[in-house]
């Protein structure tokens, strides 16, 4: 009787430690789960969505224009916020007649960014036309909900060491799961 106990206590240890050595590295580098909180990024991401964020794509290539992406709020570390990826290192962004110009060295003289997913009322409204210069390993970062979120117009940009990953699938509501694609935009 014993021998079956102990049997039964030493398989179910084993299955705990295999668990672990599978589990922990692939929740740590691969992919971490997210919860969105708030409306900042509506209507590509509603609050209490449950996401699935890819944390190892950005150690090998950079964030492209588009990519929604998990980040470490730049003066509260401790805090997650979940935003678009607008103005990629090197270019000038500037926010003017209710939309997002970029000026970069294929185009010196600017182009108005084509954000078909955002909904017209949700665009943005507020023209500061001040130009913002992102340095290298910076990104200007926007919520899809312009007039509710917290993004780079407020904070500034954010340092390449502060991203976590991409959003890569919504796992919740089923109803709206599957694979998340980046916008894709004509210049």
């Amino acid at each position: 009787m014993f021998k079956n106990f102990f049997n039964f206590i030493f398989e179910l240890i084993k299955i705990v430690v295999i668990s672990v050595v599978i589990i922990v590295p692939i929740r740590y580098f691969l992919i971490q789960p997210f919860y969105v909180k708030g409306a900042s990024m509506e209507p590509t991401f509603y609050d209490h969505e449950y996401l699935i964020i890819d944390e190892i794509s950005y150690r090998f290539n950079d964030p492209r224009r588009g990519d929604v992406i998990v980040f470490r709020y730049p003066r509260d570390p401790q805090e997650y916020f979940i935003k678009r990826v607008i103005g990629l290192p090197g270019e000038k962004i500037q926010i003017k007649e209710g939309g997002v110009y970029i000026y970069n060295k294929e185009n010196p003289a600017g182009f108005p960014l084509e954000e078909k997913y955002l909904l017209a009322d949700l665009k943005t409204h507020s023209s500061t036309n001040e130009i913002v210069s992102l340095d290298k390993d910076e990104y200007f970062v926007l919520g899809d909900n312009r007039n509710s979120s917290k993004d780079s117009r407020i904070f500034g940009a954010v340092e390449r060491n502060f991203l976590i990953g991409r959003v890569l699938w919504r796992g919740w509501p089923f109803s709206r799961a599957g694979f998340i694609n980046s916008a894709e935009y004509s210049y």
